[in-house]
C-alpha cells in the first residue's frame, strides 16, 4: 500500500516536473522568437503565448512583493470616487426605507390597538 502511494506521488511529481520543463522551454522559444515568431509554425503561437504569460507572471510577482513590503497599497484600497458616491446614496436610501418601515409599523400598531 505504502509503495503504491509513494509510486503515485512520484509519478505525479515527475509529470509536473516534465510539464514545468516543457513550459520553460516554450517560454524560452517564445522569447527568442519575438512577436513575429508567433506565426512561424505549429508551436510558435503556444511558445509566444507562454512567453507573454511568463512576462505577466513576473509583473504579478513584482507587484505582490512590492505590496508585501508596503510599497503599494492593497488593491481594495484603490477606491473609485463614483462607486463611493453610489455607496453613500444607497446607504441614505436604506436609512430612509428603514424610517418608512418604522412609521408603517407604528401606524399598523395604532390601527390594531383601536377598538
Amino acid at each position: 500500500m505504502t509503495d503504491d502511494v509513494m509510486r503515485f506521488f512520484a509519478a505525479w511529481m515527475l509529470t509536473h516536473e516534465t510539464a514545468d520543463e516543457g513550459l520553460k522551454a516554450a517560454v524560452e522559444r517564445g522569447e527568442a522568437g519575438g512577436a513575429e515568431g508567433m506565426s512561424g509554425g505549429p508551436d510558435a503561437f503556444v511558445d509566444g503565448l507562454a512567453a507573454m504569460v511568463a512576462e505577466e507572471k513576473e509583473r504579478l510577482k513584482a507587484e505582490l512583493e512590492a505590496r508585501a513590503r508596503g510599497e503599494l497599497p492593497p488593491p481594495d484600497e484603490k477606491r473609485d470616487p463614483v462607486l463611493d458616491e453610489i455607496r453613500f446614496e444607497v446607504g441614505e436610501l436604506r436609512g430612509r426605507l428603514d424610517n418608512l418601515e418604522s412609521m408603517l409599523e407604528s401606524i399598523l400598531a395604532r390601527l390594531e390597538a383601536r377598538p
